[in-house]
């Protein structure tokens, strides 16, 4: 059994096309939201252009309303309460 803490890389280490310390959170999300096309590049030479739409049903969040909803049972659980609170109609 090994009990070593797991190798973190320090800075030196990390080559530096992989710096994304200036990254933008979500800078891409209203573009995914529309839809993309990715371009395949085979190696026989030929291309293939895919096109992805997110699939029905797919919610995506804003980054700040990610922090409070990480995953989808929190969600969920959130819209269902505010579900109970909705009064019901009355039947004519």
């Amino acid at each position: 059994m090994n009990n070593e803490a797991p190798h973190t890389p320090n800075n030196e280490e990390i080559a530096p096309e992989y710096d994304f310390s200036q990254g933008v959170r979500g800078k891409h999300a209203q573009a995914m939201k529309q839809g993309y096309r990715v371009i395949v590049h085979k190696l026989d030479g030929t291309t293939e252009e895919r096109a992805f739409t997110l699939p029905q049903g797919v919610v995506a969040l804003d980054p700040d309303v990610q922090a409070y909803f990480p995953d989808s049972e929190t969600v969920n659980r959130a819209l269902r309460s505010l579900i109970a609170l909705i009064p019901q109609q009355k039947a004519s």
